[in-house]
């Protein structure tokens, strides 16, 4: 650059040189293709979705209560204007949080916010009409019920669900998938009606619909759906287990239509199993091969009637730290496999596959639980698949087995923030257990905490309920559902109650920074329940009903779990998605509640987003952040990523 110097004084030299010094210089990047901040840049950022504000309003008692989202890209210092009609209602930009009560506002009002970097004013979002109250149905197309072939009949109801930017507006459609009201359990013998996968914008326009066909059984282990970003193209695709005879988004059959390998006891132990990577827009299908982890021998897996055999995981990981990978799983009673895919350029390539058969493999048989985990445990920005009392390298090999057995629920996080690295706490269902209720560290699987059980302990919970206590709180119930079993513990191991929550999902939800309870209420015949929202009163050791949400129901059982519960609009508090009684609907239930934290979006936060995608896995269990949210918390670090455009 020193001759440039010399030639200051000749105008095309200087020219020249101009262009040689600002080709080095980065200047103003992509924004689509840039690192959130630069005190993330010594990671390699990681693919995201690009998400508009997420503004939603809603009519309350008081006014208009209005939220948006701060995203992962924002800079910490980035403030909001707020327009009613077109007119700006804050008298000073809005700094502290990211929502606001306009006790002015109307239903007839509409809204739009306007954020403000580095003192310059930037494009407004899209404006959005107020809601009435704080839940909004989006209506289903509830598919037609029908005969198996042994003359059971059977009816539909909206099962689990999931979000992707499908279309790439920055805005989630909901995929559903729909459980004939047969759908079994592995263990139990019967035919089942199809499975269906439906994809829906949030205002109920009902994109497509994928028949996966007689050759899948319906039931919580079979269909894990994941919906993500697989290619970096911005829009989410569909990935899961088809068969013969499933039919795609635009009505084209794959395999052979006429084939049937259902056996007597309606279950499907033989017959080609296919892996589908499916369009979001259209349900097209993209690209299929041959499942792995394979079948082979059905007796393997623990049994000969293929229940064992046909217990199935699934997951998104991102294995170079960069893209994500799609991770398919089977087994996790006795011999446990796991086979990592990249689908890039419309092309399905095997990475690796790790099976419990292999020489020195042999500890991580027995150890997969009904629900796997994923975040980058050992801190080199790549991620770990958490699977049960084991966990699998991101190059798939073995990075630890504990030894300790099967169990229900597992939580991955940072639930103890005073150490270093993310913590796992587990329940196990063997018995008796040295640690039926473990708290390890999530990178080396050493036991930090347990408590030794001589029952099966069926569902446990992490969260940080208690404000007086640093960290998260953890409890469990033992299959039998007794609410008084073992306690309430602090991630030091303490016991501080024996009265105990409910131990089924956690939310983020009122303007604090605990979390509350999400749970289902029976109803008189205790076949199904009406989704709830509690507190936990810490100091009288009980809970506090928040909302009763009328008119829907959980599913899956006693798990009493959402459709979906995740950061789906507004700010950093989660949305509750149940379906209504009669399936005809999805009602979409948000906070209202005023608060002064401000957090970016949950769902530009890794092991969140991944959460969500693999939150519909069998035994469905709530997410957690990479970073302690909780009481007396510090601001998290801005996550490392760019998003796609």
């Amino acid at each position: 650059m020193t001759k440039c110097n010399k030639w200051i004084r000749k105008p095309f030299l200087l020219l020249f040189c101009m262009i040689v010094i600002f080709s080095f210089y980065p200047g103003k990047q992509d924004a689509n293709q840039v690192s959130a901040h630069k005190e993330s840049m010594h990671d390699s950022p990681r693919q995201m979705e690009k998400l508009d504000r997420g503004l939603v309003a809603i009519k309350t008692a008081d006014g208009v209560f209005i939220s948006w989202r701060m995203l992962g890209t924002d800079r910490t210092n980035i403030s909001f204007n707020l327009y009613r009609n077109g007119k700006k209602i804050n008298q000073s930009p809005i700094k502290k949080s990211t929502n606001f009560l306009d006790s002015e506002g109307t239903a007839n009002d509409t809204y739009m916010i306007e954020p403000i970097e580095k003192g310059k004013k930037q494009p407004r979002s899209e404006a959005v009409t107020v809601w009435s109250d704080a839940s909004y149905n989006v209506p289903l197309q509830k598919p037609q019920g029908g005969t198996t072939k042994d003359g059971v009949e059977y009816a539909y109801q909206a099962n689990d669900a999931s979000v992707g930017d499908i279309d790439g507006d920055g805005k989630y459609e909901i995929i559903l998938k729909w459980d004939p009201t047969n759908s079994k359990d592995n263990s139990h013998t019967g035919f089942t009606g199809n499975v269906y996968i439906d994809a829906y914008e949030l205002d109920g326009t009902h994109l497509w619909r994928i028949d996966l066909g007689k050759n899948i059984r319906a039931g919580a282990h079979y269909t894990q759906f994941m919906v993500y970003d697989l290619d970096g193209d911005g829009k989410s695709e569909i990935a899961m287990k088809t068969a013969d005879g499933s039919v795609d988004g635009t009505g084209a059959i794959i395999g052979d239509a006429n084939a049937d390998y259902r056996n007597e006891e309606g279950r499907i132990i033989n017959g080609p199993e296919y892996l589908t990577i499916f369009d979001g827009q259209t349900g097209k299908a993209l690209e299929t091969t041959n499942y792995s982890p394979a079948r082979g021998d059905i007796c393997d897996w623990g049994d000969c009637y293929g229940n064992r055999g046909d217990r199935f995981l699934a997951g998104i990981a991102y294995l170079d730290g960069t893209k994500p990978s799609l991770i398919m799983a089977r087994g996790y009673y006795e011999k446990t496999m796991l086979t990592a895919y990249n689908y890039r350029n419309g092309k399905l390539e095997k990475q690796w596959t790790f099976d419990s058969d292999e020489p020195s493999n042999e500890g991580y048989a027995s150890q997969g639980n009904h629900n796997l985990s994923i975040a980058d445990v050992d801190d080199d920005n790549k991620d770990e698949i958490i699977y049960g009392s084991m966990a699998i390298d991101d190059n798939g090999t073995g990075l630890y087995t504990t030894g300790l057995g099967h169990g229900d629920a597992m939580h991955v996080g940072d639930l103890d923030p005073e150490r270093s690295g993310l913590e796992v706490f587990q329940v196990h269902e063997s018995f008796p257990n040295e640690a039926g209720m473990e708290f390890r560290d999530a990178d080396s699987g050493e036991l930090i905490w347990g408590i030794p059980t001589d029952y099966d302990v069926g569902r446990g919970l992490s969260g940080d309920i208690d404000p007086r206590f640093k960290g998260e709180e953890s409890w469990a119930v033992d299959g039998a559902w007794n609410s008084t079993t073992g306690g309430l513990y602090t991630s030091k191991g303490d016991k501080i109650s024996t009265a105990i929550p409910p131990a089924n999902f956690s939310i983020w939800w009122d303007g604090d920074l605990s979390r509350e309870l999400l749970d289902h209420r029976w109803n008189e015949d205790q076949s199904v329940g009406v989704g709830t929202i509690a507190k936990w009163d810490y100091e009288n050791s009980k809970t506090r009903t928040l909302l009763t949400a009328d008119g829907t129901y959980s599913n899956n059982g006693t798990k009493g779990n959402p459709s979906l519960q995740a950061d789906i609009i507004g700010d950093w508090r989660e949305e509750a998605v149940w379906r209504t009684e009669d399936s005809e609907a999805l009602t979409i239930y948000t906070t209202t509640a005023l608060t002064n934290h401000r957090i970016y979006t949950l769902m530009h936060d890794p092991v969140y987003r991944l959460g969500i995608a693999w939150q519909n896995v069998a035994y469905n269990q709530p997410p957690h952040t990479s970073f302690y949210l909780g009481n007396d918390m510090q601001n998290p670090p801005p996550p490392s990523i760019y998003v796609v455009d």
